[in-house]
């Protein structure tokens, strides 16, 4: 299933896609798409829904984070080993861990919004994770039963405020309209094995990531088992799990993003995403 919220900020109403790519209203089955609805059995239910009896929803709305209620948006670091080489750092022995503030969370096609004094603002095409079951502890084996589907990320970063400014890298992780995610949820029946999935973002029409799941240093199971070891992963949370070479800080001379600028990103089978890039306001 592609499970998604649409309508304005705030006021986003629950959904899905049908087979033939059009969007169906849920708010007569369930009140959202967020932890209460991420289980095995809340999914098996939707399942059964005969989605040519739900209502169509008209025109084309704006679509939200397709997850309500992120309790945590969890970050990992350097995960592919060729975009560790073009920042210049080595390879992690262990996944690398971070958090974007759940404040920086917005819809796939929503403005991403220069923070104030950035510099350096950068672009980050990843695979997004979103868990359906509590983890704690859990095995490589047993991981990936907890994860409710996967979806696209644009970990969009501020490169000074991240490594320039002393601490840890979350100061240039979290700002404002810096999560985009979406444009749907596709659970993981879909997506089957989800290291064999193709990435790609690309600025002004140029593209400028190109890569795959499959070269991660280290894998989805890997990840939500070893995150599980420092932190109770939560129904709703999303965990980002890095992304391909190709990133702005990694080019020669460096490029930065600018007011106007246009990024237009997908994995393969979870959609793409388009933003725009503005000014920072108040």
């Amino acid at each position: 299933m592609k499970l998604v919220r649409y309508g304005r900020p705030g006021k986003e109403k629950p959904g899905l896609m049908d087979a033939q790519g059009k969007l169906r209203d849920l708010s007569a089955v369930v009140t959202d798409i967020g932890p209460e609805q991420l289980s095995d059995a809340a999914l098996a239910r939707l399942r059964k829904l005969k989605t040519d009896k739900l209502p169509l929803v008209k025109g084309s709305p704006r679509l939200g984070c397709p997850v309500a209620g992120i309790g945590k948006f969890i970050a990992i670091g350097l995960n592919y080993a060729d975009h560790a080489a073009e920042a210049g750092m080595p390879i992690p022995a262990e996944p690398i861990v971070f958090m974007k503030a759940t404040s920086c969370i917005q819809g796939p096609s929503d403005p991403v919004m220069l923070p104030k004094g950035s510099k350096k603002s950068d672009w980050e095409v990843e695979l997004g994770v979103v868990m359906g079951a509590t983890a704690r502890h859990v095995s490589q084996k047993e991981a990936l039963n907890c994860v409710a589907g996967y979806c696209t990320v644009n970990d969009v970063s501020e490169r000074a405020f991240q490594i320039e400014r002393g601490g840890t890298w979350d100061k240039g992780k979290g700002c404002d309209t810096f999560g985009p995610i979406g444009p749907w949820l596709v659970t993981r029946d879909e997506v089957g094995n989800p290291q064999r999935l193709g990435l790609w973002l690309d600025l002004n029409g140029i593209r400028m990531q190109t890569g795959n799941t499959r070269t991660m240093v280290f894998g989805v199971a890997k990840i939500v088992s070893y995150v599980s070891q420092f932190m109770t992963l939560m129904p709703g949370d999303v965990i980002t799990t890095g992304t391909p070479p190709g990133v702005g800080m990694g080019m020669k001379p460096p490029v930065y993003l600018k007011p106007g600028d246009i990024m237009t990103l997908g994995v393969e089978g979870l959609g793409a995403q388009r933003q725009v890039v503005v000014p920072f306001r108040l």
